[in-house]
């Protein structure tokens, strides 16, 4: 089984940034800890700030691999091109947040990339990649 893991905008700065919101652990760190949890899985991860780049990576992993775990950061809040580009591969999403964006700013309410997602988790605090990963494994 092949996982692909993708972090959107300022989410490589996880465990520097708001440690109020998004808590003290490096995205690197708990990459670890998943992999020796499922050492069955092969998880892949991939971060980009900028959009075009995160397309192009569901794009080549979206027909090869049986899913992907996508926190899109801001971008879920605004991009389509996102959301077209979950909805035109095969590979089944699901889109994972660390906060309950429902908590926060009215504008983080709304997820253009919700519909063409399998499910959405958000609010677990790191522990949403794993309930993402979980899920697409039926582990």
């Amino acid at each position: 089984m092949k996982i692909q893991i993708i972090n959107g905008p300022n989410l490589n700065l996880l465990g520097v940034r708001e440690k109020s919101i998004y808590g003290n652990t490096d995205f690197v760190t708990y990459l670890d800890e998943l992999r020796k949890r499922y050492p069955t899985v092969e998880i892949d991860y991939y971060q980009s700030n900028v959009e075009g780049e995160i397309i192009n990576k569901i794009h080549e992993v979206g027909f090869s691999y049986d899913g992907i775990v996508i926190n899109a950061g801001a971008y879920t809040h605004t991009s389509i091109a996102i959301a077209d580009a979950i909805a035109a591969v095969k590979t089944p999403v699901i889109e994972v947040h660390i906060s309950n964006v429902y908590k926060r700013e009215e504008f983080r309410h709304h997820s253009m990339l919700a519909a063409s997602c399998k499910g959405v988790i958000a609010g677990f605090g790191m522990d949403s990649y794993r309930l993402g990963i979980e899920n697409l494994a039926n582990i």
